[in-house]
């Protein structure tokens, strides 16, 4: 379900702003404003399909977004999240090519979208925005060799404490800026993540709530000890 929300600046979404759009004049900052649309997508709403065309970029204003590929199995495959300040669809849009993935908010999100046109003119007139639209993909390029090493060379336990440590840092801060002491996430995300059956996530999870190295309340997850999930991570007894 998608719902029209009261429009939101872009000089007001810090992330995005800084990262993308503060070499625009004001003039062009307010032409994104008055083009783009500003959606409150609920928790589940597909974004974009694989297969289907892109007729402009989404950027995400907050909440959090899972990108995924369905196997011939029927499961998913989350190759990335998205998180506040990022664009969502970009690869295809600069390619000119289908969506090879899919998109779907994994909470409540704020979302805007800026037709494709609006957006090529911001990249043939600043220099800057499309250094930025590189270094962008250059980094998720960089996360998806890390995560294919990842799965080929470490085992399991790796791949999840590793994996908790990193969302931990993402989405342990809230919409207002607060910090939330946990970690929500599904245990099939969670394994559809790293690239395991999800009866194998709960079972470490349950052991390292045993050992005191996390605290678990029904989806949320508190890490209780650092320090240990760490060495876990880097094989460290």
């Amino acid at each position: 379900m998608m719902k029209k929300v009261n429009d939101l600046h872009c000089l007001c979404c810090l992330e995005a702003y800084s990262s993308y759009f503060a070499a625009l004049s004001p003039e062009d900052l307010k032409q994104i404003q008055a083009k783009k649309e500003v959606k409150l997508l609920k928790k589940g709403t597909k974004i974009f399909l694989e297969g289907s065309k892109p007729h402009g970029i989404f950027c995400l204003r907050s909440g959090h977004v899972k990108i995924f590929k369905n196997g011939s199995d029927g499961r998913e495959h989350i190759t990335r999240l998205s998180f506040a300040g990022e664009f969502i669809g970009l690869k295809a849009l600069l390619t000119g090519t289908i969506y090879s993935v899919s998109a779907q908010a994994m909470d409540d999100v704020v979302i805007c979208f800026i037709p494709k046109n609006d957006f090529f003119e911001l990249t043939i007139k600043y220099p800057e925005f499309t250094q930025a639209l590189i270094f962008s993909l250059s980094r998720q390029l960089v996360d998806a060799e890390h995560k294919m090493i990842s799965l080929a060379h470490k085992p399991v336990k790796e791949r999840l404490s590793d994996t908790l440590l990193f969302l931990y840092q993402q989405f342990s801060v809230g919409h207002n800026g607060f910090e939330v002491p946990y970690l929500n996430l599904t245990r099939l995300d969670l394994a559809n993540i790293i690239g395991t059956a999800q009866e194998t996530v709960i079972r470490l999870l349950a052991e390292w709530k045993e050992e005191g190295i996390l605290a678990i309340k029904g989806r949320k997850i508190f890490i209780l000890d650092e320090t240990r999930l760490k060495q876990i991570a880097n094989s460290i007894s």
